[in-house]
């Protein structure tokens, strides 16, 4: 839904003849009666969309901000039984929504592709359980330390690490990274824990490295697992608990050891859009000070990442 942005004025009478006062008072008065309901309209369109004039016109003009997303991590976005998409992001999105009076509107696409998205136009933000790293900042490929393109800017909106985790009562001795070593790891392409199980591979001894095998989505590698063809799977921290919780009705997972390398998630937008990077992070610290945040966060029971302030480019 789109904040109004065009204030109607009331149209000024025009005396006809001389002689019809009464006729021009009557269109007076109902003038004034115009003038008052539309600032009155205005007022409350302002107050129900209170940084809706802080978007760029183009997007307010539209009402709709085009999401990018991988929708297949759950709880954070995925798809419920009737096939809408559900989750942390999207109810944030929409609580974003409302303070800027457009529509967040999720579109799917796999996760290795969204900033490209980004660049592309294609998306106007992408949310989707993404890593505020220095890197991705600075348009550099983790792996390769190659500049890649330009880059994007991140306002930061929650916090989590990266979890393991195994088939229950089948952990074959993993409590950290080191111990994967010689064994084989399930993961999301293009993600913190697909990074962080290649550096760590490069610790291990020759003949020892891990073995990884990556997948379009995060619901790919756990099928990998509980099938047994790999010892483990690694993703953030939220997923990973609600993966535990509720694959096989809690009998299918079990979370070994601490989580590591905690960081912001952040909602990604292509350098250069500076007016819209301005207006997501004043409508997220906006739902932070009127308390919706923190019902959605509570909501998804997942309280310890929550954060106080949304920061622009908080990650390291």
């Amino acid at each position: 839904m789109t904040a109004s942005t065009t204030r109607r004025t009331a149209a000024k009478s025009r005396i006809a003849a001389v002689g019809a006062i009464a006729v021009a008072g009557t269109m007076l008065l109902a003038a004034c009666g115009d003038q008052t309901k539309n600032g009155s309209t205005n007022s409350s369109a302002s107050a129900k969309a209170p940084y809706a004039g802080l978007l760029p016109k183009e997007i307010r003009d539209k009402g709709v901000i085009k999401v990018g997303s991988d929708i297949a991590y759950p709880p954070v976005e995925f798809k419920d039984k009737s096939g809408k998409t559900v989750g942390i992001d999207p109810d944030i999105g929409a609580a974003l929504g409302k303070q800027l009076g457009v529509t967040f509107q999720f579109e799917n696409g796999t996760f290795d592709t969204l900033i490209t998205g980004l660049r592309s136009k294609r998306y106007d933000l992408a949310m989707s359980s993404m890593t505020d790293t220095k890197d991705r900042q600075q348009g550099i490929d983790s792996e390769t330390k190659k500049k890649v393109g330009e880059g994007v800017d991140f306002v930061d909106y929650f916090t989590a690490g990266v979890s393991i985790y195994t088939r229950k009562g089948d952990d074959q001795g993993i409590k950290t990274w080191a111990d994967l070593c010689g064994k084989k790891i399930a993961v999301q392409r293009g993600t913190v824990s697909d990074n962080l199980a290649k550096a760590e591979s490069k610790k291990c001894a020759d003949g020892k490295k891990i073995a990884i095998e990556t997948f379009d989505n995060d619901l790919e590698a756990q099928t990998r697992l509980r099938s047994g063809g790999a010892a483990a799977v690694s993703s953030d921290f939220p997923v990973a608990a609600y993966a535990v919780k509720t694959s096989g009705g809690g009998k299918d997972f079990q979370i070994v050891g601490e989580q590591v390398e905690a960081a912001p998630y952040g909602i990604a937008i292509a350098k250069g859009n500076d007016q819209l990077t301005r207006a997501v992070q004043a409508a997220l610290n906006g739902i932070i000070k009127n308390g919706e945040y923190g019902k959605i966060i509570s909501k998804w029971g997942v309280e310890a990442g929550a954060v106080t302030e949304a920061k622009l480019n908080g990650g390291s």
